[in-house]
């Protein structure tokens, strides 16, 4: 799949998908449609935003049947008009009513995130710092909501657990502290591993400056704060801004200086783009 790396993976997922749609059969379709018929349908957008997740749609209906063709006239990242048409799906018409839902699904989600994505991500424009995602995501869709962050333009944070050391309020508290949180981290961990710890106030940010993190996340601090935090950390850590971040918030975060924001609500509240399949006939 172009753009996505894990395509096995991504197999395995939307496999688990289309079985949770399809337990034994497709009744409906089944009742109406007996026999193999070759046809085409219309992929429709019902309002504006930027698409993501092509490949993903394409890839239900070939899992189904590898026969299926999908002929689209956008690509993933550009931005579609309500009305505006997209591209045809065609195939045995079983499999297009058979894999509609899924697809679309999928392609409804992802277009939805890299939506949010982009309105939030144009308000940092200038400013140097980086927009990044979380691991707030629906479960067995990371790979495919992270993606669809970075089609709307912003950045990925670790993929998961195995992907970077992250130690927050309670791994502090674990550890009996940030400095030996911060010890046991560099003890353990490969020395190409950056350690990111979470602070909520300036002491705690002093504190994790001296025991040698790389990246200080500044959790749920004052703007006030934020700012001297930065001021401290500069040429001795990178700074994360995090703590309930949404496009509605976000502008006085902006000039604050620090390396990257990141935002739970990139993939936790994006509501889905609107997308039909329409027109469905024989040909």
């Amino acid at each position: 799949m172009n753009g996505i790396t894990m395509g096995l993976n991504a197999d395995t997922l939307i496999l688990s998908a289309l079985r949770e749609d399809i337990t034994s059969e497709d009744i409906s379709t089944n009742s109406v449609m007996r026999d193999y018929c070759l046809g085409e349908v219309e992929l429709i957008a019902k309002q504006e935003g930027i698409i993501a997740g092509l490949d993903v749609f394409k890839r239900v209906f070939e899992l189904l049947d590898p026969a299926t063709e999908c002929i689209f006239t956008c690509k993933d990242g550009d931005r579609v008009e309500n009305g505006q048409k997209l591209g045809v799906v065609r195939g045995d018409i079983r499999v297009l009513l058979s894999g509609e839902r899924t697809a679309l699904n999928y392609l409804q989600r992802m277009s939805g995130i890299a939506t949010y994505t982009n309105s939030v991500a144009k308000l940092l424009e200038g400013s140097g710092t980086k927009l990044l995602d979380t691991r707030k995501t629906t479960p067995n869709m990371r790979i495919f909501e992270k993606y669809a962050v970075r089609v709307g333009g912003g950045c990925n944070h670790r993929y998961n657990l195995s992907d970077g050391i992250l130690l927050k309020d309670n791994h502090i508290g674990a550890a009996g502290g940030i400095k030996e949180a911060v010890a046991m981290a560099k003890e353990y961990a490969p020395f190409v591993r950056k350690i990111e710890i979470e602070v909520e106030s300036l002491d705690m940010l002093r504190e994790a400056l001296d025991a040698g993190a790389d990246i200080i996340m500044l959790d749920n601090m004052s703007v006030e704060d934020m700012r001297e935090a930065v001021r401290l950390a500069k040429g001795r850590a990178e700074t994360e801004c995090s703590g309930n971040v949404t496009k509605e918030n976000i502008a006085r975060l902006v000039d604050i200086g620090v390396d990257y924001i990141s935002s739970g609500a990139l993939t936790h509240s994006a509501p889905i783009l609107d997308l039909s399949l329409k027109n469905l006939h024989a040909v």
